[in-house]
């Protein structure tokens, strides 16, 4: 039991090591590194080596064993935000692993997984596999076989799984005609669909330059404009609509009914934000940067403080309308610098790693969700923070520490200096 015991310590040192923080107090360590440990956790490997060394994995999506990595237990909905551009910021040759197995799936069912547990799980929205697999090509970790990645890529835009609705695409044919998804064809949480679906698009296209397929590059770069349809100028919300292109009535960009309306696990006010890789483009919808900078202000405003009460951050993750326990809003802190105001970033940043991020029991809000609510603590609290997964760009916020340094796969060190940081 005590070599046991000292190979995990020492197995886990390599890896918490990678990432060294300095100046902290001994609570901010341990809550830093508890959440890298947890951003750890998932997913986690289903897969083992044969005699000759070899990967080899039982296939729960047609019962064979087969060579090859397999990994489970990750819902992509959740962790395209920031777990996985973690990883291949971190820890690329695990990853690579990982997209190894996404491609055995597609392989042994037809479909990459986006919530896999082990097999397909009917669970959320969103075809955000192309996220998870354009993410990780395009940063450098490349596959053996891209062929089969880029078709199970485009299967997935015109497909949905027979039996489980979350993979694939619920929806398509509305989207791939009209250009959404309406709310009037027995489909909920439409817009959110929709929304997805958009920057599910962009990626693509991005990974169809990449592989010099100029048709569909466009194609998928014009559908990732296909979030405007949702954009209701009288509101400045994103708001479903009919099959005939009516806005649904009556409207309350406050009112949430659980996955049972246009929205997933969230309300208008935090989805209408979600056009991470065309930033540009929404502050256009809202009419311009000061509209978009008094909405995105309004945001973190509680209705109840709009006559100038002081406003508090939840234990739910709440600061006005802005939800840190669920990953919707998970980037929209991070807007303000995109309109020239990277003083709030850092106001707010600061102010939910400090209050919703403690060494304590109940020291994290919401639910863990495979790492991404730990992810996005390690990163903000590094310094910075990946809006758009797949754009490449990182957005600075506050970092916690004088100084962060990460130990890369290439054998460099990068540093982060951040001076009189208090």
């Amino acid at each position: 039991i005590e070599q046991l015991a000292k190979k995990g310590k020492e197995a886990w040192n390599q890896v918490l090591g990678k990432i060294e923080v300095e100046g902290g107090n001994l609570d901010q360590y341990r809550t830093f590194y508890s959440c890298l440990y947890r951003s750890l956790l998932f997913p986690r490997k289903f897969y083992e080596l044969d005699a000759a060394g070899q990967p080899v994995h039982y296939s729960p999506y047609n019962g064979q064993v087969l060579p090859g990595y397999m990994y489970t237990d990750t819902g992509f909905w959740d962790t395209f935000r920031c777990l996985f551009p973690f990883l291949n910021l971190m820890y690329p040759s695990v990853n690579k692993q990982i997209q190894e197995g996404l491609i055995n799936t597609y392989k042994e069912s037809g479909f990459f997984p986006e919530w896999a547990s082990p097999g397909h799980r009917g669970c959320m929205i969103g075809n955000n596999s192309a996220s998870i697999l354009a993410d990780a090509y395009l940063k450098g970790i490349k596959v053996d076989d891209v062929t089969t990645l880029y078709e199970g890529l485009i299967h997935g835009t015109k497909n949905v799984h027979p039996e489980v609705s979350s993979t694939g695409r619920l929806g398509y044919e509305y989207y791939n005609e009209l250009g959404y998804v309406p709310y009037d064809v027995k489909i909920n949480e439409n817009t959110a669909r929709t929304l997805e679906y958009a920057y599910d698009d962009w990626c693509i296209s991005l990974l169809a330059e990449a592989l010099g397929d100029g048709p569909n590059r466009e194609k998928y770069a014009a559908f990732a404009k296909g979030y405007q349809v949702y954009f209701d100028a009288s509101t400045r919300f994103m708001r479903g609509l009919d099959s005939e292109g009516n806005w649904r009535t009556p409207f309350n960009p406050r009112s949430s009914n659980h996955r049972n309306d246009d929205y997933c696990e969230g309300t208008a006010w935090q989805w209408t934000w979600f056009v991470p890789h065309d930033v540009d483009g929404l502050v256009d919808l809202m009419g311009g940067r000061e509209a978009f900078i008094g909405k995105l202000d309004s945001l973190f405003i509680a209705p109840s403080a709009m006559e100038g009460e002081s406003v508090s951050v939840d234990i739910s993750g709440l600061i006005g309308q802005y939800a840190h326990g669920n990953e919707p809003s998970h980037h929209v802190i991070y807007l303000f610098n995109k309109v020239g105001q990277p003083w709030k970033t850092q106001k707010y940043a600061s102010e939910v790693m400090r209050e919703l991020y403690k060494n304590t029991p109940a020291g994290l809000c919401g639910n863990e969700d495979c790492g991404q609510m730990s992810a996005w603590y390690v990163f903000s609290a590094m310094g910075f923070y990946p809006v758009n997964p797949v754009g490449g760009e990182y957005e600075i916020g506050m970092p916690l520490y004088p100084e962060v340094r990460m130990r890369l796969s290439n054998g460099k060190t990068f540093t982060v200096l951040a001076h009189g940081v208090s």
